[in-house]
């Protein structure tokens, strides 16, 4: 099983005033996608906050073809060859 990364920094929550800002992102983890491989394919796209995994993501879903950067738009795949 391999696997490819795709690494999200998430910001620090909105409306907090900047002092408090730095202590909010130091206990802040980081939000990162493992896409799952398994006889050349991918079989799920799993999101982690730091160590943990939080869930896992279908990739036919439009949230799983978003994170690999697939589109149904034949327009879209069109102009993006040319």
């Amino acid at each position: 099983m391999s696997e490819n990364t795709n690494t999200e920094n998430i910001s620090a929550h909105e409306g907090v005033d900047a002092a408090a800002a730095p202590a909010a992102e130091a206990h802040q983890e980081e939000v990162s996608y493992h896409a799952v491989e398994k006889s050349g394919k991918i079989t799920a796209i799993w999101e982690m906050k730091g160590r943990k995994h939080v869930r896992t993501i279908d990739p036919r879903s439009a949230e799983g073809r978003h994170l690999l950067g697939h589109t149904d738009n034949s327009e879209a795949v069109q102009s993006a060859s040319v």
